[in-house]
């Protein structure tokens, strides 16, 4: 079960193919609506309607109201996928999602039209296992450009308003991407935390200490990146070079959700069920 909220509602999305949405403050069941199948990845809430994605590579929009729905947006997908919670990231009225196969769609949320698709990687192999080169992870965006990493693919950033690709690197990520002003973080496959400079893509730095620790998506926070791994530990690094800057203990147990910024910092939750809330200087 996953869900999401904003302003006075709640809405969350389960295994069975329900989407349901309650009153943020008293919990009343406002709605209920169903897609196609399960949901794995939180809902988008945003004016008046709810983006719901399901794992058939279905994207939905529901009118906020009553959640009744207003259009679909359907790709096929690979013989052989990733099983993940990949999410979407909406800018104004556009939905960025990643999809199998490497592909990066551009979703106009007020009719689901797709404005564009752009190749994050290309599948590549002679079996259906080398070639999964799946977005398993949330794309980031701002209003310039959209950038997206593919497990056995690249990282690539694209012009938000055409899909024309700025640059793209190999590089092999499940677990995800972040950015700021100049960088772009990736937390790769082999447990390495890169960062890449925007305008180019020009490789900035590498920390692999961290190697087989099964980490979580970097989280930009201020001047320090975070991640968290499977010991239940938060790592902070410098943005300018990724050397270590702090280190948090949690419960002793894998920290598997992305670590969510809050102000002042960011929150985990680990295999145990604690949700700890970690400060940032």
């Amino acid at each position: 079960m996953v869900s999401a909220r904003t302003g006075d509602l709640v809405v969350v999305g389960t295994e069975k193919g329900q989407v349901m949405a309650f009153d943020a403050e008293s919990g009343k069941p406002r709605w209920t609506a169903r897609v196609s199948s399960e949901v794995l990845a939180p809902p988008l809430v945003n004016g008046d309607q709810v983006v719901v994605r399901s794992v058939d590579a279905r994207v939905v929009g529901l009118d906020r109201a009553d959640g009744k729905r207003r259009w679909v947006y359907q790709r096929v997908t690979p013989a052989l996928t990733l099983r993940s919670n990949v999410g979407m990231t909406m800018v104004d009225n556009t939905v960025l999602a990643g999809f199998p196969g490497g592909k990066l769609v551009a979703i106009n949320g007020k009719n689901g039209a797709a404005m564009w698709e752009a190749t994050v990687a290309v599948p590549k192999g002679a079996t259906e296992l080398e070639r999964v080169a799946d977005i398993t992870s949330l794309p980031v965006a701002d209003e310039r450009q959209v950038c997206a990493v593919a497990y056995q693919g690249r990282v690539a950033c694209f012009e938000l308003a055409n899909g024309n690709q700025v640059w793209g690197r190999d590089i092999s990520s499940s677990a995800g991407l972040d950015m700021d002003q100049t960088r772009v973080y990736v937390s790769d496959d082999t447990g390495a935390v890169q960062a890449f400079a925007r305008d180019g893509g020009a490789s900035l730095w590498k920390q692999d200490k961290l190697a087989n620790r099964g980490l979580s998506r970097p989280i930009m926070l201020g001047r320090r990146v975070a991640v968290a791994d499977f010991q239940g530990f938060v790592h902070f690094l410098d943005v300018d070079d990724g050397a270590f800057v702090a280190r948090a203990a949690t419960d002793g147990s894998a920290i598997r959700a992305n670590p969510q910024r809050v102000a002042g910092g960011l929150v985990v939750q680990t295999r145990k069920g604690s949700v700890i809330a970690l400060g940032v200087q």
